[in-house]
């Protein structure tokens, strides 16, 4: 009875990965709604790019780097993404109080409370944005609409398989409220 019990719960288990890596987060569409604000999660190659083109193109109006290194600055940003000085200096702003996902979430939602924000759009990887998602919608608490957009990639089995397990660890951790 036990190992039926067992090779239930690791077909469960194997069944939710898949369902996960075929699920990966989209970008947003094109008729997503403009929102008061960005976030853009670091940690991923390319994302700050793809959230300063939404801002470039009017989609957000202010946008927050969330988990920033304290050493670096809005002058390393703009060497690092050409012509972007004048949107850094004007509508970006520097998180550096997170380490993790759910303190991204947190940081977040001081910052939207600071500027009285109503609504976000939440930008990681597509790999990441099921967690991501999660985190800053139990944070937020339906007080902010959140529009999820997500950078495509193409994430190793390994870097997948982690995230999955991240993702099942967190959900299981709320769950037991611990």
């Amino acid at each position: 009875m036990i190992a039926r019990f067992t090779a239930l719960l690791l077909l469960l288990y194997a069944l939710g990965f898949v369902l996960f890596a075929f699920t990966l987060g989209k970008p947003a569409t094109a008729s997503a709604p403009k929102t008061d604000a960005g976030v853009v999660l670091t940690g991923g190659k390319g994302r700050i790019e793809y959230a300063m083109a939404d801002l470039k193109q009017g989609k957000i109006k202010r946008l927050l780097v969330s988990g920033t290194d304290p050493a670096v600055t809005k002058a390393d940003l703009g060497r690092r993404i050409p012509g972007s000085n004048k949107l850094l200096a004007c509508c970006v702003d520097l998180g550096s109080e997170s380490v993790d996902t759910r303190s991204n979430a947190e940081e977040t939602a001081r910052w939207i409370q600071q500027h009285h924000f109503r609504s976000i759009r939440l930008i990681t990887s597509d790999w990441h944005m099921r967690r991501a998602g999660y985190e800053f919608t139990k944070v937020m608490g339906g007080k902010v609409t959140i529009v999820t957009d997500a950078l495509p990639s193409e994430p190793s089995l390994l870097l997948l398989f982690g995230e999955y397990n991240k993702y099942v660890l967190r959900r299981l951790a709320v769950w037991s409220d611990l």
